[in-house]
């Protein structure tokens, strides 16, 4: 199956769910139109907190379906949006690539990965304990996060649910993905 878009939402409010929609606009350097994450500098409130001039690597969430299929062999009915991402994918390996990839969405769209996000406790107000589902542990002992990657808009365009995703560049060195 080739990689795609399954499920897009956005917010205007800084709630930790997002409304499901069939379309949203990327905005170049800032990040989903009409979205309270959308910004060049960083949009989290508990981010902003820290620090407000730091820069949004965080102005898109995506998060692959494969998750919600194994939140659900746990007992989680999860839907796209329900995470706080703007968008869902199928087919595609996003905890597998590196920082600095670039995937081309739906005919004009680019971004470029930036991270993993980190899950936070607002996901066990959805149901309790999904936050716990959402980590696992790998063979070294490390803590693996599945909760999605973050991303910023290198082109901007609309995104329609339904549309493919490309991989358009690789860095030459892997990078493996670190919290943003």
């Amino acid at each position: 199956m080739s990689p795609t878009i399954i499920g897009l939402a956005r917010d205007a409010e800084h709630r930790f769910s997002k409304a499901p929609c069939a379309s949203i606009t990327l905005l170049p350097g800032l990040g989903v139109d009409g979205d309270a994450h959308a910004g060049r500098t960083v949009q989290h409130l508990s981010r902003m907190a820290k620090d407000p001039s730091v820069a949004n690597l965080r102005q898109v969430h995506l998060i692959h379906a494969e998750l919600f299929e194994e939140l659900a062999v746990k007992g989680f009915a999860v839907a796209p949006g329900q995470l706080g991402e703007n968008i869902t994918t199928r087919g595609l390996d996003l905890l597998g690539l590196s920082a600095g990839t670039r995937l081309r969405l739906g005919a004009e769209a680019v971004i470029e990965i930036t991270g993993l996000r980190n899950p936070c406790k607002q996901i066990d107000g959805v149901a309790k304990g999904l936050m716990a589902a959402t980590l696992d542990t790998a063979e070294d002992g490390s803590l693996v996060r599945k909760c999605g990657v973050m991303a910023t808009v290198v082109t901007g365009g609309a995104v329609h649910v339904g549309d493919g995703i490309v991989l358009e560049s690789v860095p030459l060195v892997f990078e493996v993905l670190g919290v943003v």
